[in-house]
């Protein structure tokens, strides 16, 4: 009786600390102001290779912003973007307003602390998938959460190219075992003709 009375207690507190818990701040990309300037490398349509290309990212304040806009700016996220033509019937890349639920920006290129203006150096991973990107920086505030953005321009999105998996090796070692394996079927069946023959 006692431990049934402590566990409804239990849950009673447990229901009411996530109750009056606050809720988290959701950041709608509709709602936050364009505020940085954000610049890429890569020129319109240019293709990159995943695991050999570099990436330069440079961000900024918009000189158009008044002095102490990004005064609550601690953080800044750079994100790798599938542009719209890479979106198309792929629900696992769709862009959303509340940014807690997007699939548009899925790769993090960089997170560091906002420093007015930045720059990163970036080699494209090589998990990154063959699409068409652009690059969206994130100012953060204090509890993390997204307050402003800037974008290069979907209209000047560059492509990647990720590798198949198959590099020059695997293909020699396929074709080593394959031709050992040719090898021994022909030894193997000129001993079994030779044992019969005797």
């Amino acid at each position: 009786m006692a431990r049934s009375e402590l566990a409804m207690a239990l849950l009673v507190v447990v229901l009411a600390a996530g109750c009056c818990a606050p809720a988290a701040a959701v950041a709608y990309l509709s709602k936050l102001p364009v505020t940085l300037d954000v610049t890429a490398s890569p020129s319109p349509g240019q293709v990159l290779h995943a695991g050999e290309d570099v990436i330069t990212v440079t961000w900024a304040l918009n000189a158009s912003q008044p002095a102490g806009k990004d005064a609550e700016y601690k953080n800044v996220k750079v994100s790798l973007c599938y542009a719209p033509v890479s979106q198309k019937e792929r629900e696992w890349r769709k862009t959303h307003d509340d940014l807690k639920k997007d699939k548009t920006c899925q790769f993090k290129v960089t997170q560091q602390a906002y420093p007015g203006t930045g720059k990163v150096e970036y080699r494209v991973a090589l998990d990154i998938p063959t699409a068409t990107y652009y690059v969206r920086a994130y100012a953060l505030d204090a509890s993390g959460t997204q307050v402003a953005y800037g974008q290069t321009a979907p209209a000047s999105a560059f492509n990647v190219v990720s590798i198949t998996g198959v590099t020059t090796s695997i293909k020699v070692a396929a074709g080593v075992f394959s031709a050992f394996s040719v090898a021994s079927l022909a030894f193997f069946f000129f001993i079994e003709k030779r044992k019969k023959n005797n």
